[in-house]
């Protein structure tokens, strides 16, 4: 059992969290809270994973029963040590959208298992040698810009679904954005989620829901499950999203390290590979890739439960709603209003998190290594650039998330053997070396003393 990572001791009297304390991942409440903090754990996946498999055509009940599988399978294969879901991941929509126009639902699929194959043999590097080389390949300026220009990349296609429905899409990102700010704790967090409820109430009062084919539905059946098709193709559209899939993970392990105060850096090359044997298990069936989910480090924050049970029950959970085709197909009913409402919030906020890394990182756009990789990157992904070799075919996201790489190092080789760029890569570089400048002029301007 502890090579599951499932002997977990009970927290002081298993009914309460004295302040200052947390439920540790080895650790666990009594059942019937625990059971209570994993069904709030689905519930805070539930609107991004759901919006994943809506938006890209794939099959709702498909989605979460991978999603829930994927989950146990992280639990195992990290053995307990870092709580987390594995819920859809938004990386995986521009390329999903962009493979079907060519290879339909099953090339898409092809593309999947690619992805989590790249990022499992990542993960296994990682475990083997670990993650400074990830550093030194993608630093923030890189990271930033490619999940910065992935999340723009999508603007077209939310402004698709809003031109849609106006009036519903208007109500729901309006909704998304009240909740967001009116409201605390958990409630706040799952602003995308309400949002999507209201506006799909919106949609029914308009008639713009139809609900035949959930009527025609069984209450218990199977998820519908889909096998992949293989081409070479859709390798550059899904190469960037393993790049993500690398930063959201690793980034995962250290949020969740500072919470807990537990050093998890041994476990991050098991994450990737967890996740990328999730994403590879998925893609085969029908699902979409997969991805650790930051709205459960919110539910993890709030209530101070890092337990891993919790994320058992939440895995169980989701793996037994799927078996409902009726549930399935209700989810599938959102109209395309609701998603551009969604969609305009969403898409942004994945184009604001490469904003935030740069951000958090104190990445310093003086310097013009920085300054061009993002410039440069940013307009080929939202422009959405194409360049086509035979078969193969690389979009913006290929080619924005390739200039990022190519152009960042390439400048600094440059600029290192010439000596060109005097500038710090990051802010705090910058403070210091204006420090030391300061510090020089000002000995240099001291009298000197006398013998």
């Amino acid at each position: 059992m502890s090579m599951l990572g499932t002997n977990w001791k009970i927290h002081g009297n298993g009914k309460s969290i004295r302040p200052g304390e947390v439920v540790r991942p080895d650790e666990r409440l009594a059942w019937p809270l625990t059971i209570g903090v994993g069904m709030q754990h689905v519930v805070a996946m539930f609107g991004a994973t759901f919006l994943v498999p809506i938006i890209t055509g794939m099959p709702p009940a498909t989605t979460l029963f991978f999603s829930g599988v994927g989950t146990l399978l992280f639990l195992v294969i990290t053995k307990g040590r870092v709580p987390s879901y594995l819920g859809s991941s938004f990386a995986f929509i521009a390329p999903i959208m962009a493979s079907q126009q060519q290879f339909g639902i099953p090339g898409a699929l092809g593309g999947v298992v690619m992805a989590g194959i790249g990022l499992a043999i990542i993960g296994a590097i990682v475990q083997k040698f670990g993650a400074g080389w990830i550093n030194r390949l993608m630093p923030p300026i890189v990271t930033g810009a490619i999940v910065g220009l992935i999340g723009l990349n999508l603007a077209p296609a939310a402004k698709n679904n809003f031109d849609a429905a106006p009036i519903t899409a208007l109500i729901t990102l309006a909704v998304i954005i009240v909740v967001s700010v009116f409201f605390r704790g958990i409630l706040g967090r799952l602003s995308i989620l309400v949002g999507v409820v209201v506006g799909y109430l919106v949609a029914i009062i308009r008639g713009e829901v139809n609900f035949a084919k959930v009527d025609a539905a069984a209450w218990i059946g199977l998820p519908h499950f889909q096998t992949p098709e293989f081409h070479l193709g859709v390798v550059g559209l899904f190469v960037p999203v393993v790049l993500v899939l690398v930063a959201e993970n690793i980034g995962h392990v250290k949020s969740v390290s500072a919470m807990t105060g537990q050093n998890l850096d041994g476990v991050s090359g098991r994450a990737l590979m967890a996740d990328g044997a999730a994403t590879v298990l998925a893609g085969l069936g029908g699902g979409s890739g997969t991805t650790t989910y930051a709205e459960n480090i919110g539910v993890m924050a709030a209530t101070k439960v890092y337990s891993t049970a919790a994320y058992w029950v939440a895995g169980l959970f989701a793996v037994i709603l799927s078996f409902s085709p009726k549930f399935g197909e209700l989810i599938a009913t959102v109209p395309a209003g609701v998603l551009g409402g969604a969609a305009t919030m969403l898409y942004g906020m994945i184009g604001v998190l490469g904003v935030k890394i740069w951000v958090q990182n104190k990445v310093n756009f003086s310097n013009p290594v920085n300054l061009t990789t993002a410039a440069v990157a940013l307009i080929v992904g939202i422009a959405d650039y194409t360049w086509t070799i035979g078969d193969l075919k690389f979009t913006g996201i290929a080619l924005g998330s390739t200039a990022a790489l190519v152009i960042y190092h390439g400048m600094k080789a440059i600029a290192k053997a010439r000596g060109t760029v005097a500038e710090p890569e990051t802010e705090d570089g910058a403070v210091a070396a204006a420090a030391r400048g300061a510090v020089n002029a000002a000995a240099k301007r001291a009298p000197k003393k006398r013998r």
